[in-house]
């Protein structure tokens, strides 16, 4: 996953590498022992920074804060703390429209953010000023489950304020992240249900030339101050842009909408809406793009900069510490990161031995990995195929979570190819998170770029970690949590998500995966993937690591296909970190399973395991580990 996702951090909405998220008001039950859970706040998917808002709400937000730190009654801790909390929320959507659009917040859907400097500098202010309330709450008067919402809260609150010493609302756009993807995505997921529906994506079209103007704006002072992503990586993302620009309107993804509009709506009026996406389009959408196209190309890309490691930017180092503790919420080193890699990836090499053995393949490893790579059997003729084979792994492992889990979510799921328009420049797979509320299923987008780069033994692995066990059934279980504030609800810790994700794919053999030695070869080469990771990563952003020494060192350890092996190390550059995340994940969850599993001997439920993790909510891993120890003991007893 790529928290779209996983996360998207353009917009701070779930991307997981992604609408309308609906939500019941939650009960202000302040003294209920039931609260318990966390959407992209740090990660991937809501920010405590968001990147601008309208005065009028940041204001009504100050005051609410003001009010709080000059209330001192501790008799009323866990009232102000959710007064707090709910204020906070509603600052948020608004102050993030597209946040909103996805969790079906009302009354924001014709709106972007804004990404003027001075906005973004409020912003701060108003993180600042977050953190002030939430320290202003004695902990020790709230109750037990507040305390842990406390505690995410202000952490969450801390990270932001920390977040500040680093530019990177410079950093908005790369072959990843940003405009060109992130805007046409956006509007696909819009409620087009009715005129009114029509009306808020024809104002959001109506937007986009102010948001590219702000976005040219954001990069120029990024080269001004010398703060750019790296070259390399930024290659084929004003093509991206270019294709957003089409000679025929209706054709461009944006008005996808506008050409199925549903029978409920009345012939004279789909004309209406459809002559006015046309116009929009072509006289204000597609000359901005035009604009931002020539800029990428001709000015910004060619001035950023030949070094790939964030250590190269002004205090790049420290910056690079940040990403870490933000993405796998631990306090590792790099250092320690790097040495945890290179065992991983010695552990899993001799697995990998073991099955060219088994095969009877002769010849080196390297030999088999091409054999891998470039025999037909291994690859499908059509995207259709791909597609096909796909849904039948899944279609496979739905009767298989009983023997795993206790309590499964009611939300369906698809399996989708990514939009053409980004496919080359994408991993293999993302998953994009549903809603039980907005009437919303979530997807599994596929990569069927390529065909000959998608071979079918790394594909149990892969829609096990995208579809279920992993992003789907965790992402569907947390959309169900009652009792939650809806900063935690919709919360997304990448070293928990992803974590959970990677772990997924080893449950492949008790749900009945692997039999084939090729696939169980491919959950070994997605695992010494992530392995990989935590060696390359750290060392581009820390150990002044080349692009090309990283990009062999996959190739010396991992059977994907060269491109693949580009595509992941260009996204390793320009989000320090966040790669990071899964393998420090899997193995925390792994650990903690093998605790449980040995204390508690015949006495150990791995579905109730299973269950403890999921059904409170996305959590630090140190705060998960407490309380799987805390469960672990109440089983003891």
């Amino acid at each position: 996953m790529r928290f779209s996702k996983g996360y998207c951090q353009f917009f701070r909405v779930p991307a997981c590498e992604g609408g309308k998220w609906v939500f019941p008001r939650l009960a202000k039950c302040y003294k209920s022992a039931a609260m318990i859970r966390i959407f992209l706040i740090v990660s991937i998917f809501l920010s405590l920074t968001p990147l601008g808002q309208a005065e009028d709400h940041v204001s009504e937000f100050r005051k609410k804060c003001d009010a709080l730190v000059a209330s001192k009654d501790s008799a009323m801790a866990d009232e102000r703390l959710w007064q707090l909390f709910d204020a906070h929320w509603e600052y948020q959507m608004k102050a993030s429209p597209e946040s909103a659009t996805w969790r079906g917040y009302p009354g924001q859907n014709g709106r972007w953010s804004d990404l003027s400097l001075n906005a973004i500098n409020e912003g701060k202010t108003t993180d600042r000023l977050t953190l002030k309330a939430i320290l202003s709450i004695d902990r020790a008067k709230l109750t037990m489950a507040n305390q842990l919402n406390y505690d995410l809260f202000r952490r969450n609150a801390e990270m932001a304020v920390e977040k500040q010493k680093f530019p990177g609302e410079y950093l908005v756009l790369n072959q990843m992240d940003g405009l060109p993807r992130d805007v046409p995505s956006m509007i696909a997921m819009m409620p087009a249900e009715n005129v009114a529906g029509y009306e808020d994506i024809l104002s959001r079209l109506r937007g986009v030339p102010k948001l590219v103007d702000q976005t040219i704006d954001l990069l120029q002072e990024g080269l001004a101050r010398g703060i750019v992503p790296p070259r390399v990586p930024l290659r084929t993302v004003a093509d991206q842009v270019a294709g957003q620009i089409h000679e025929g309107a209706m054709t461009s993804p944006m008005l996808s909408h506008f050409n199925s509009i549903p029978e409920t709506i009345s012939d004279g009026e789909k004309t209406r809406l459809t002559e006015a996406a046309k116009t929009v389009y072509n006289g204000e959408v597609k000359p901005a793009m035009k604009r931002l196209h020539v800029f990428l190309r001709d000015e910004y890309v060619p001035k950023c900069r030949g070094t790939v490691g964030r250590s190269a930017l002004p205090n790049g180092l420290e910056w690079y510490d940040y990403m870490i503790k933000h993405y796998t919420t631990t306090s590792l080193s790099p250092d320690a990161i790097h040495k945890i890699g290179l065992s991983e990836v010695k552990r899993i090499r001799s697995e990998m031995e073991a099955i060219k053995s088994k095969v009877g393949f002769e010849g080196d490893l390297h030999k088999f990995f091409e054999f891998l790579r470039t025999d037909p059997r291994f690859y499908y003729g059509t995207a259709e195929e791909l597609l096909a084979g796909y849904r039948d792994i899944c279609k496979k492992a739905d009767p298989e979570l009983m023997k795993l889990f206790r309590k499964l979510p009611r939300q369906p799921y698809g399996v989708v190819p990514i939009p053409a328009y980004i496919e080359k420049s994408v991993t293999t797979a993302y998953y994009q998170p549903g809603s039980n509320e907005a009437g919303r299923a979530g997807f599994f987008f596929a990569n069927t770029y390529d065909l000959k780069s998608r071979p079918k033994w790394e594909m149990e692995a892969l829609a096990l970690h995208e579809a279920v066990p992993g992003h789907h059934l965790q992402l569907a279980i947390a959309d169900e949590i009652v009792g939650l504030p809806e900063f935690r609800k919709y919360g997304r810790y990448t070293g928990y998500v992803e974590g959970w994700g990677l772990y997924s794919e080893s449950l492949g053999e008790e749900m009945g995966f692997y039999t084939d030695p090729y696939s169980k070869f491919g959950q070994l080469t997605y695992e010494m993937w992530r392995a990989i990771r935590l060696v390359v990563d750290t060392g581009i952003h820390a150990k002044g690591w080349s692009r090309d020494r990283a990009i062999e060192f996959f190739k010396a350890n991992a059977g994907k296909t060269e491109h693949d092996i580009v595509v992941e190390i260009d996204r390793y550059i320009v989000w320090p970190g966040q790669a990071l995340a899964y393998k420090l994940g899997e193995l925390k969850i792994k650990e903690m399973r093998a605790k449980a599993s040995q204390t508690l001997g015949a006495r150990f439920d791995i579905r109730g395991f299973h269950d403890e993790i999921l059904w409170n909510g996305a959590l630090p891993l140190s705060i998960l580990e407490k309380r799987i120890n805390d469960w672990i003991s109440a089983q003891g007893n």
